[in-house]
């Protein structure tokens, strides 16, 4: 049976905060535990379904991880053992939370980190440069100050645990101490709710930031920046913003991590008389010598023409591809001096090449064959 998305198991949408999806699992929990439904399978796969999803969710990683790509980004990232409740319980120490009983009391969680791409062109990459950048996310309700309560009132004990935010639950001989399900652990429940946060204690809000992009950046690289990703609980940070860089590619230059590369054109008389030539770069065009005698694809490597290096202080390299162009258009002078030029080729043909004429002589001819019948 295909697997339920993880949201829709939960119950809330995919821009839920961490405090929504945390009170959705309480509930889940709580309704579908085994020790509350001795011999019921169908509650057992509920729980096991519902803890699945918020070892997900709950974990920022993962949860962008599964919001990117889904079930097969998840594939080969470490998770808890669901395939039996012993495993359940030992592997989800930390997500139970204290559920039921021999758990860890956290404290207050910081935020979830939030995550974002943002594109640049190699010129920004080259130089650095700034960008700005809109983050939604979620913060304090201004309105009831995050309590979820209608400005002038506030949230109540709860009747059904007294505000201890716990209930005990009798097994057999054993009392386990679990959140109570009518205020989700919190010890309180709000009877008139913030008109503009819903009770939430939340609004969505869109944050403006100006990033700064170093010299050298290539696709992949992560910036952290640390307090403005979603909120935490209170009196704990915010989470962190985690940008991920990708660079666009270029019409001219192609990058090969820190170097450049591109193809420039010479003539034929410039390869084989050799020359200064002007070659491009991201920061203004530089003269190269080229050797006599140079061939059309040759690489020719010119040291610190290439993308800065993030920290070291030093540039890569540009590998300039020389291309040799055949002329299309000759002047009557041109001609005559290519014709003269092949004339002498003829005359003073190198050893490689009078190697290969005398293969095709003998070839087309049967020379070889002939000077054998002689001997």
């Amino acid at each position: 049976m295909s697997k339920r998305d993880y949201y829709e198991v939960l119950g809330v949408t995919k821009t839920a905060a961490e405090v929504e999806i945390k009170t959705a699992y309480r509930t889940l929990a709580m309704k579908h535990h085994p020790d509350r439904n001795p011999g019921d399978d169908e509650a057992a796969s509920k729980f096991k379904e519902a803890a699945e999803a918020y070892a997900v969710l709950s974990d920022s990683e993962k949860r962008q991880i599964y919001d990117r790509h889904g079930f097969e980004g998840l594939q080969g990232v470490p998770m808890p053992d669901f395939g039996d409740l012993g495993g359940l319980f030992g592997g989800l120490g930390d997500i139970l939370g204290g559920l039921f009983g021999g758990g860890r009391s956290r404290g207050p969680q910081r935020g979830a980190h939030l995550g974002m791409a943002l594109e640049i062109d190699l010129i920004e990459a080259y130089r650095g440069c700034k960008k700005t950048v809109k983050v939604p996310r979620h913060d304090y309700c201004t309105e009831c100050s995050g309590t979820g309560a209608r400005h002038g009132s506030k949230p109540s004990r709860c009747r059904q645990c007294g505000g201890a935010g716990t209930t005990a639950v009798r097994m057999g001989p054993f009392q386990m101490s679990t959140p109570c399900n009518a205020c989700g652990g919190e010890g309180t429940v709000i009877t008139d709710p913030c008109p503009t946060c819903r009770g939430r204690g939340l609004v969505k809000v869109t944050r403006t930031l100006e990033i700064a992009i170093p010299p050298g950046a290539d696709t992949g690289s992560r910036m952290t920046v640390r307090g403005e990703g979603e909120t935490g609980d209170a009196g704990a940070p915010r989470g962190n913003l985690i940008i991920e860089i990708h660079v666009r590619e270029h019409s001219f230059f192609t990058r090969k991590e820190d170097d450049l590369i591109c193809e420039v054109p010479i003539t034929f008389s410039q390869a084989a008389l050799g020359a200064v030539i002007e070659v491009p770069s991201l920061d203004g065009k530089f003269t190269h010598t080229i050797r006599a005698g140079v061939q059309s694809g040759d690489v020719l490597r010119v040291p610190g023409k290439g993308m800065p290096i993030h920290g070291a202080g030093r540039f890569g390299d540009m590998r300039v591809v020389v291309i040799v162009e055949t002329p299309k258009n000759l002047s009557e002078r041109q001609e005559q001096l290519l014709r003269e030029l092949a004339e002498l080729d003829h005359k003073n043909v190198s050893a490689r090449r009078k190697s290969f004429f005398e293969k095709l002589r003998v070839l087309f001819t049967g020379a070889d064959a002939n000077a054998k019948e002689k001997k």
